[in-house]
């Protein structure tokens, strides 16, 4: 039986990662993003490039529908795409808040919306949310991205329980510090948005910060994408994976602080030791 899966976020990081360990396990494998000329080298290596913009219904529905026009079927869909727009939460407007909700919980929700029909017809399929470490805990000048993954943790784990009756799976994957553009934005947003405000000296001390994680601690994103795999492939997989980074000790640390011991750390290590 061919396998389908869809990848967004796939021009680049994870995505594309992920959208190669996934055809080299067999799947007919649709790499989404806006920019299809940043796909060339996955289309090379035989993964279909889709045109798909998050914050464009039309766009995500004729995606879906091109797909399931040509493989009569979606069995695997990972919501990676997103991205981390920072700064402290009384400078960075309303309009890049809710742009960042559109894209981090919202696009992956239609996404659901409209796989899951096909995914009910043929009884089974996995959906795989990329979230975050950032989904169980905040740090300053993040506020609007962790709010998008908690939310999407949220969404995660009610989808997964509506989806018992038809043998579809929701899995969450968390991971730490990736080597990607991620980190690059969040530093640029950070000090456009609040460097030069009445938060800039702390601003640019944590922009620091996510230069240094960015360097030190972070995985490759093959990491992320071979735990993918590995839980698309699995029987009974878990409902979430930790994935590089640190990711697993630092969820671990955070199930043993009290709220308030989480604060001082965190403002502690954003400062530099401060």
């Amino acid at each position: 039986m061919n396998r389908t899966a869809l990848v967004t976020g796939a021009s680049s990081g994870i995505g594309e990662a992920t959208a190669k360990a996934l055809l080299a396990d067999g799947y007919t494998v649709y790499a989404a993003a806006r920019r299809l000329d940043r796909m060339a080298g996955l289309a090379a290596a035989g993964v279909r490039p889709i045109a798909l913009d998050l914050i464009d219904d039309a766009s995500m529905v004729a995606a879906v529908e091109k797909i399931l026009g040509e493989t009569g079927r979606i069995d695997v869909l990972v919501n990676n795409a997103g991205y981390g727009s920072y700064g402290a939460l009384e400078d960075v407007p309303l309009e890049e808040a809710r742009r960042q909700f559109e894209v981090n919980l919202f696009g992956a929700a239609r996404l659901c919306q409209l796989v899951l029909p096909a995914m009910r017809t043929q009884k089974g399929g996995r959906i795989v949310n990329v979230s975050s470490i950032g989904g169980k805990g905040g740090e300053p000048f993040g506020a609007w991205y962790h709010a998008t993954k908690f939310a999407l943790e949220g969404l995660s784990d009610s989808l997964r329980m509506e989806l018992i009756p038809f043998g579809i799976d929701v899995i969450v994957i968390e991971p730490g510090a990736i080597r990607t553009e991620w980190g690059g934005i969040a530093h640029e947003s950070m000090l456009r948005m609040s460097g030069d405000t009445a938060y800039g000296p702390y601003a640019r001390r944590h922009a620091r910060l996510h230069e240094r994680a960015g360097t030190r601690m972070a995985s490759p994103p093959e990491v992320v994408a071979r735990i993918i795999a590995r839980a698309v492939a699995s029987k009974r997989p878990r409902t979430r994976y930790p994935a590089g980074g640190g990711a697993r000790w630092i969820l671990l640390i955070q199930r043993f602080l009290t709220d308030r011991m989480q604060d001082r750390l965190m403002w502690r290590v954003s400062q530099g030791g401060a």
